[in-house]
């Protein structure tokens, strides 16, 4: 139900990506090396894809120079914004990120909200080629009676606000109550559950925001549900979250035996790494704990279970009105085999009592400007294999191409990809000839329209300022939430 949230892995074990041996990367640089030209390209999007995408880029021209957009006024999209805070080894290919950043032949333009300070057209007009690597930066809505109502939020927000989001650096939400109940059983889910279980002292040395660790401090959740419309063999979340879950100090889980009769036959067949999290969740349910893993449950005081075949119906109201006091589920039962098998209702309910609602079904992507097609059903730009349907020049890479699903190799392969078919059309000729302005001109542009971009060294200012507000209190940094006052500490 929900998208997996970033994995990260060790550069060892990280696909690399296979050109065509027609098409190795030292015949395309040979080709290009025959070429004067400096092809000018524009990189939408300061994520994982964007900076994949610069780098393959910057790596097989020797010469294309690249410049990243940003509307946020630091870079590196999800890495920030959606890593959790206890999973600081995942935030180190931000170091990757920075190496091309510091390329001579890339630059970054933050606090550049492109279709609103500058048009995709504009952008088309100033380069060579323009790709769109924007990412899923909404979520999908429950699109159910009572999710307007105080005490439902999207898991996106929610995890923005411990993360450092400036757009939800005002969310406050109400942990005053004793049970929250998580929609969707991806890894998002699990992030978001875990956050609010653990125990503050194991967050205060990470990067979470001062605010949503005072929050946390004070919170009231004893019991969280993890609720999904499907069974285990469907769940999205992979072993390393599952295994937090199982470990996580002072908690104990809440796995109905019922729910997993059977499972150990269907899982003889399913893919390796499926099977590992079959076997570890069905270890977690059926088997008696051992004496040492038995009292450790028994002093918790905190819990978090997996709610299988419900689906969310109706949020339910406090007497009053005014909020959210419990969720209707329907009851579902699966049609079909495997990860394919769809829930359809029973025509069974039950009410289970919450004051916290996190909605944890998807992210989706927007469109960024009327000139640029659009599928809203799908949540993706047109494309094929990268090219915007329709639009010679325009390219798009990651989340944005082809929707919010698969870890940070898909996300890499897949901008490597696009960035591999970039080129192959700067070959073929199919990109503009003679020379482009590129940020010459846009920078023209947005001094016009009050705009001020943000360097990278400006964000190194910045990132010096978190590190030093996070060292007194023993953190990796304090993470500045304000816009203007970022800003204001650039002289803007």
């Amino acid at each position: 139900m929900a998208p997996r949230c970033w994995r990260w892995w060790p550069w060892s074990a990280w696909p690399r990506t296979r050109l065509p041996p027609s098409e190795s990367t030292q015949s395309f640089r040979q080709q290009f090396s025959t070429q004067e030209q400096t092809p000018q390209i524009c990189v939408v999007g300061s994520g994982p894809a964007g900076f994949y995408t610069a780098q393959h880029l910057l790596k097989h021209h020797p010469r294309a120079h690249v410049d990243i957009y940003e509307k946020q006024l630091v870079p590196f999209g999800l890495v920030r914004f959606g890593v959790a805070p206890d999973h600081p080894e995942v935030k180190n290919v931000i170091n990757t990120f920075t190496q091309t950043a510091h390329s001579d032949r890339c630059a970054f333009h933050g606090n550049v909200v492109v279709g609103r300070d500058v048009t995709v057209q504009e952008l088309r007009d100033a380069y060579h080629a323009v790709v769109l690597s924007y990412g899923a930066e909404d979520h999908r809505g429950l699109e159910i009676p009572g999710e307007e109502l105080p005490g439902v939020l999207s898991a996106r927000a929610f995890v923005g606000w411990y993360n450092g989001l400036p757009e939800n650096r005002k969310l406050a939400p109400d942990l005053s109550c004793d049970t929250a109940v998580v929609l969707g059983q991806g890894n998002v889910a699990l992030d978001v559950a875990r956050i609010l279980l653990t125990p503050p002292e194991y967050l205060e040395k990470t990067d979470i925001t001062a605010a949503a660790l005072g929050a946390l401090r004070q919170s009231q959740v004893k019991t969280v549900w993890i609720v999904g419309r499907r069974g285990p063999l469907q769940v999205a979340f992979t072993i390393k979250e599952l295994r937090e879950m199982i470990q996580l100090p002072g908690t104990r889980p809440i796995l109905d035996p019922a729910d997993f009769l059977g499972l150990q036959d269907r899982i003889k067949e399913v893919p390796r790494p499926r099977k590992r999290l079959m076997e570890l969740l069905l270890r977690a349910a059926m088997e008696k704990p051992g004496v040492a893993e038995a009292a450790r449950r028994a002093s918790a005081s905190r819990a978090w279970g997996l709610r299988f075949f419900r689906s969310p119906q109706q949020v339910l109201p406090s007497p009053d009105g005014r909020r959210a006091a419990g969720i209707r589920l329907a009851v579902t039962r699966l049609e079909g085999v495997g990860e394919a098998a769809r829930a359809v209702p029973t025509g069974d309910v039950e009410d289970l009592p919450c004051g916290l609602v996190l909605s944890s079904i998807g992210y989706k992507s927007c469109p960024i400007d009327p000139s640029v097609p659009f599928d809203p059903k799908l949540g993706v730009i047109p494309n094929v294999e990268g090219r915007v349907v329709d639009v010679p020049g325009l390219y798009c890479s990651g989340w944005v191409k082809r929707g919010p699903t698969g870890v940070i190799t898909t996300t890499m392969t897949d901008s490597f990809a696009t960035g591999h078919i970039l080129l192959q059309d700067l070959i073929a000729g199919l990109l503009p000839s003679g020379p482009r302005p590129g940020y010459a001109a846009i920078k023209a542009l947005l001094g016009s329209r009050g705009v001020w971009p943000v360097s990278f060294s400006d964000w190194e200012k910045l990132d010096a300022e978190e590190v030093s507000r996070g060292q007194g209190a023993g953190k990796p940094r304090e993470k500045l939430l304000d816009p203007q006052e970022m800003l204001w500490l650039l002289g803007h």
